[in-house]
């Protein structure tokens, strides 16, 4: 079964650990020095923070697969709502995670991720924490014209140049 999946970027993370635990009556499933994860059942959501260098506010929203034939579901509904334009990433170690995991960006230029959880992982991802400025999640024009790097893994900073991609 699908859950639904919101990750937000935080200044203050032990502030917003403390909030949200108390907000959801439980503490987090997963928890590191920059980083939060809440595996809800009622309602059934995957609602992660982290202070990794973007700009506070929603990093980007997504779907967790249950299992392979539904992120394949997953995969050929979000081709259809973007015209084809999809950052297929393939395997990715991000957010602690070891995932298959493909993108789209929505009209509004906000990142959706569709991904399959395969196994824990001991660091945030292959590349080092991020820096105000960087970006690992394609934004809308690179989805559409492919030039996305295989190694991205985070969402789009908001105020980077929103011509282009910072993802190669």
């Amino acid at each position: 079964m699908k859950r639904f999946h919101v990750h937000i970027a935080v200044d203050d993370l032990a502030a917003n650990i403390d909030f949200y635990s108390k907000l959801f009556g439980q503490q987090p499933t997963k928890q590191k020095s920059d980083y939060a994860k809440w595996m809800l059942d009622d309602p059934r959501i995957n609602f992660a923070i982290s202070s990794r260098g973007h700009a506070r506010g929603v990093d980007h929203f997504g779907m967790q697969a249950g299992d392979a034939e539904e992120l394949s579901g997953l995969e050929a509904q979000a081709r259809v709502a973007s015209g084809d334009s999809l950052f297929d990433q393939g395997e990715a170690a991000c957010c602690y995670a070891k995932s298959e995991k493909h993108w789209v960006v929505d009209p509004q230029g906000l990142a959706w991720e569709h991904f399959l959880t395969m196994a824990d992982a001991d660091t945030f991802g292959d590349t080092a924490a991020v820096k105000p400025g960087d970006c690992c999640v394609p934004r809308g024009t690179a989805v559409a014209s492919g030039t996305a790097s295989d190694d991205a893994c985070c969402a789009p900073d908001t105020q980077a140049d929103a011509a282009g991609s910072c993802c190669g």
